[in-house]
C-alpha cells in the first residue's frame, strides 16, 4: 500500500538539504502497510475514479487525505448546515459552515506544518521521465519497480480521451504531442502494440496514424523523439549550445530568456550539440514502424522540421521565424561539427554543462521544474553515467512522483509553500485562534523554516540568477527559486502572525528577514508598474516572436503578471503599516505604480486576464484584492466599478460563477459547458465583490454565492472536486486539489466577517 512520507531524506548518501527536508513529500510503497479494509477503500476510490473519469477529469487527490485523516482519527463533530430556498443565511449558519471547513482543512496539515497535494495536470510530464530512465542501463526496473509501473499505466489509461488520444492536460482535446509521448511510454512500460486497458495502445496508435503520424509532433516532441532514436535531429529546429557563448548585448543571449525556457533549452542544447541518441533496441525499431506512416529510413527529415499537427498548433510561427531557425542550422551546423570549428562546439558544451551543474547544485538536484529536471539528469548521465552528478539526480526523483486515485503522475514541482501560505491566510481570516491555534503554530514554523536564507553562491549573476535571499519558493526551500507571489503571500502570513500572541502561534520572524523579502519584491517591479514572477522583466517583447514552441505562448521572455502584482501590493501595504520606517518612500512608489498598472491593462469589459489560474475570474479577484489593499473603492476608482459590474453580469442562477479553461486560450471569458458553477471560482468572485465594496451597495449577490458554498459542503467538511482551476503558458492547465478547501473556506470567512448577517 502507498504511504506519503513527510520531511524524509532517507538514507541515500547522495541527497542533501538546506533545512532538514522540511516541506519534502515523497511516496513510498510498503507491502505491509494498511489493513485489508484500508486497501479495499483505496481500490474502491481508484475504481470510482475510472468509472467517472469523463465527468470530473482532475482527481480528488484522495489517497494521502485518507491516510492523514485515519492517522489523526479525524471525525467531523460539527453539525452540517443547509440553507433552504427562501431562508436567510444567519451569522450562526455561516460560522458553522466555516468552522466545519476549517477543522477539516486543519486535519490535512502535515507534521512539518505544510499542506501536501498534487500539483500536476499536464500529460506530457510523465512520459519523458519514464523514457529517459529507460535509457539508463538497467535503471528502469530499479527506479520504477512493478508497483510504480502499474500505477503509471493506470494514470495513462485514466486520461486517454474517448477518441483514443491524449490531451495537453487532463481536460484538453487530444493532440499529437501527448498522444505520441504516452503511447511510447506505455510500450516502454511493457504493453504490447495491441495491449493496455480498453485497447489503449491500438486506439492511441490509430489516432496518431489517422492524424499524419509522429512527424507532425511539435518542436519539443521532435527533440524528445530524437533522443530516443524515433526521430532524427536534422528534423529538429537548431538548438546550438554556442548560444551560451554569445555576449550579453545580443538578443538571443540566454540571459534574456524566461528562466523556464532558458533552463529547458540549456540541457536540450547540450544534447543537441552532442547529437545524443539512446541505444537502438528492438523496441525502438518496432516503434519506428508503429509511429510513422512511411518507412523510417525514407522520411525526409528536413522537410518535416516545421510540420505541426493542427491539434497542437496554438502559437503559429511566422515565415520569418522559420527562416531564422533554418538559417541558424544551415550556416552553423556544417561548420561547428567539423575541424577546426568543432573546437568551438567543444567549448560551448563545456560552458553549457557548467551552467547545468550550477543549476543542479543550487536546487539540490530538484531543478526549477520537472521538464528541466529530466533533461538535466539525462545530460549528466550522458556526461558520465557513473558519476556523482547523475546519482544525485536519481536521489531526487521521488520529489516529483505523486499518486492519486488515478495513478502515478509527475508533479510540476510541488506547490507546498503556495498552498500553505494561502491556506494559512484562509484560516487566519476565520478568527478561530482558540480552536486551531496548533495548526497556526505549525504553519508558522513551516514558513519560518522555508524562507530562502541566502543568494546563490559565487558570481550568480553571471550564471543568469537573480537575488533570492529572503524569498519563498513555490515548493520548498531546497528548490531555491524565488517567486514573487509566493514571497508576497509568505510575507503577508508572517506579518499577520507577528501581531498574534507568540504562545499561540510561535515567535515572530526577525525584522531583517522581512526586509530581505521586501528587497526581493521591490527588485521585481517593471517600469510599467507590474511585477514579474521569477526575474526582472525588461527584455524587448518582439523577442517573443522567436518562441520556437507551437504549443505554448509567452514562454520566451519574462513578463508582468496581474496576480503577482496584486499579491505584492497586499503584502507591502501590511508591511508599511507594521514597519513604517523601512523603505517607506520606495514602497509607496511601488504601490502607486502597481495601481496604475492595473488601471492601464484592465480590459474594456472591466476584467483582467489571468496567467496562473482560470482565468478571467481569477485575475479579476486578484486585481480587486490588490486595489482594495491600496485604498481603491467603488466610489473613488473607475477600475473597481468596471470590474464589479463585469463580475455581477456573470452570476448564474444558482448564485455561483463558472469559467472554462478555454478562456485561457481564447483570452476572453468562456463559461463552463451547460453554464455550470464552479465552487473555487465562485469563492474567488465572492471575495472580489466583497473587496469592491458590494456589501454597502447590494449584498444580495453575496448571499446567493455564500448559499451555494454552504449547501455544497460535504458531510465531513470537505468540498467536492470539480473542474481544473490552475493555468500556465496559456494552454497548459494545472491541478490544485487543495483549492477546493482553501478558497471556499476563505470566502466564507470573509463573508461572515464583512457582510452583516442576522
Amino acid at each position: 500500500m502507498w504511504k506519503l512520507e513527510i520531511a524524509d531524506g532517507g538514507n541515500n548518501p547522495y541527497i542533501y538539504s538546506t533545512n532538514n527536508f522540511v516541506g519534502r513529500q515523497i511516496w513510498e510503497f510498503d507491502p505491509d502497510y494498511g489493513i485489508p479494509e484500508e486497501r479495499a477503500e483505496v481500490e474502491a476510490a481508484c475504481e470510482n475514479y475510472w468509472k467517472n473519469r469523463f465527468q470530473v477529469r482532475p482527481s480528488s487527490d484522495l489517497l494521502w487525505r485518507m491516510q492523514f485523516l485515519k492517522e489523526k482519527r479525524f471525525k467531523q463533530t460539527i453539525r452540517q448546515v443547509k440553507v433552504e430556498n427562501e431562508e436567510e443565511i444567519t451569522y450562526e449558519t455561516a460560522t458553522t459552515a466555516m468552522r466545519r471547513a476549517a477543522h477539516f482543512f486543519s486535519a490535512l496539515q502535515a507534521s512539518d506544518g505544510h499542506w501536501p497535494a498534487e500539483n500536476a495536470g499536464p500529460l506530457f510530464l510523465l512520459p519523458p521521465l519514464v523514457s529517459n530512465v529507460s535509457i539508463y542501463h538497467g535503471h528502469l526496473e530499479t527506479v520504477f519497480p512493478e508497483e510504480y509501473s502499474k500505477e503509471m499505466l493506470r494514470f495513462i489509461y485514466c486520461h486517454q480521451n474517448e477518441d483514443g488520444g491524449w490531451g495537453l492536460h487532463v481536460e484538453a482535446h487530444s493532440n499529437m504531442h501527448c498522444t505520441v509521448l504516452n503511447y511510447v511510454c506505455m510500450r516502454i512500460l511493457g504493453e504490447g502494440p495491441d495491449g493496455g486497458k480498453d485497447n489503449a495502445c491500438s486506439r492511441g496508435r490509430k489516432w496518431i496514424l489517422d492524424h499524419g503520424g509522429a512527424v507532425s509532433i511539435p518542436t519539443w516532441g521532435k527533440a524528445w523523439l530524437s533522443i530516443l532514436g524515433l526521430f532524427d535531429w536534422t528534423g529538429c529546429k537548431s538548438m546550438p549550445p554556442e548560444f551560451w557563448l554569445l555576449p550579453s548585448f545580443l538578443p538571443l543571449q540566454p540571459a534574456k530568456m524566461w528562466c523556464y525556457f532558458r533552463l529547458v533549452y540549456m540541457p536540450m542544447s547540450y544534447l543537441y550539440g552532442k547529437r545524443f541518441v539512446a541505444p537502438i533496441t528492438p523496441l525502438i525499431l518496432q516503434l519506428r514502424e508503429e509511429l510513422h506512416t512511411q518507412p523510417y529510413n525514407e522520411i525526409n527529415w528536413k522537410k518535416v522540421r516545421h510540420l505541426c499537427a493542427k491539434e497542437d498548433l496554438y502559437f503559429p510561427h511566422l515565415l520569418i521565424q522559420d527562416l531564422v531557425w533554418d538559417s541558424i542550422y544551415i550556416f552553423t551546423e556544417p561548420f561547428l561539427t567539423h575541424w577546426p570549428f568543432n573546437k568551438l562546439r567543444k567549448k560551448a558544451l563545456e560552458i553549457t554543462m557548467k551552467h547545468i551543474h550550477y543549476e543542479d547544485e543550487n536546487s539540490r538536484y530538484i531543478d526549477i521544474a520537472c521538464v528541466e529536471k529530466v533533461l538535466c539528469m539525462l545530460a549528466c548521465w550522458v556526461e558520465d553515467p557513473y558519476g556523482d552528478y547523475f546519482k544525485k539526480h536519481l536521489s531526487r526523483l521521488p520529489d516529483y512522483i505523486w499518486i492519486g486515485e488515478d495513478g502515478i503522475k509527475m508533479q510540476t514541482f510541488g506547490s507546498q509553500l503556495w498552498d500553505t501560505s494561502l491556506g494559512l491566510e484562509a484560516l487566519l481570516a476565520c478568527k478561530l485562534t482558540d480552536e486551531i491555534g496548533p495548526t497556526l503554530m505549525k504553519g508558522h514554523d513551516y514558513l519560518n523554516k522555508s524562507q530562502v536564507r541566502d543568494n546563490p553562491p559565487g558570481d550568480f549573476r553571471s550564471m543568469y540568477r537573480h537575488i533570492c535571499k529572503g524569498s519563498w519558493t513555490f515548493s520548498d526551500q531546497d528548490q531555491g527559486w524565488q517567486v514573487s507571489d509566493c514571497t508576497a503571500e509568505g510575507l503577508k502570513c508572517c506579518l499577520l502572525l507577528s501581531v498574534m500572541p507568540p504562545e499561540i502561534v510561535g515567535g515572530k520572524i526577525e525584522p531583517e528577514r522581512l526586509y530581505d523579502a521586501i528587497n526581493v519584491l521591490l527588485s521585481l517591479q517593471s517600469k510599467n508598474g507590474g511585477i514579474s514572477a521569477w526575474e526582472p522583466a525588461g527584455t524587448s517583447k518582439w523577442l517573443e516572436l522567436l518562441n520556437p514552441s507551437e504549443l505554448f505562448e509567452d514562454v520566451f521572455i519574462e513578463q508582468q503578471y496581474v496576480e503577482c502584482t496584486a499579491s505584492a501590493i497586499d503584502a507591502l501595504v501590511l508591511f508599511k503599516k507594521l514597519h513604517p520606517g523601512h523603505r517607506k518612500q520606495e514602497i509607496e512608489n511601488f504601490i502607486r505604480k502597481a495601481v496604475q498598472y492595473f488601471e492601464d491593462i484592465q480590459r474594456p469589459d472591466g476584467s483582467w486576464y489571468g496567467n496562473w489560474g482560470i482565468c478571467i475570474t481569477y485575475a479579476t479577484w486578484f486585481a480587486l484584492r490588490g486595489l482594495a489593499a491600496a485604498g481603491k473603492t467603488y466610489h473613488n476608482c473607475l477600475a473597481v466599478r468596471k470590474a464589479a459590474n463585469f463580475l455581477l453580469k456573470l452570476q448564474l442562477d444558482d448564485g455561483g460563477w463558472g469559467e472554462s479553461y478555454l478562456s485561457c486560450l481564447a483570452k476572453k471569458f468562456t463559461p463552463l459547458e451547460g453554464n455550470r458553477s464552479n465552487l473555487v471560482q465562485t469563492a474567488w468572485t465572492l471575495m472580489g465583490l466583497i473587496h469592491s465594496g458590494l456589501v454597502e451597495r447590494d449584498p444580495t449577490p453575496l448571499h446567493r454565492a455564500a448559499k451555494l458554498l454552504i449547501n455544497s459542503q460535504k458531510e465531513d467538511g470537505d468540498f467536492p472536486q470539480q473542474e481544473i482551476a490552475g493555468a500556465s503558458l496559456r494552454t497548459c492547465m494545472i491541478h490544485y486539489p487543495n483549492y477546493r478547501n482553501i478558497y471556499p473556506l476563505w470566502a466564507l470567512a470573509e463573508y461572515r466577517q464583512r457582510v452583516p448577517l442576522p
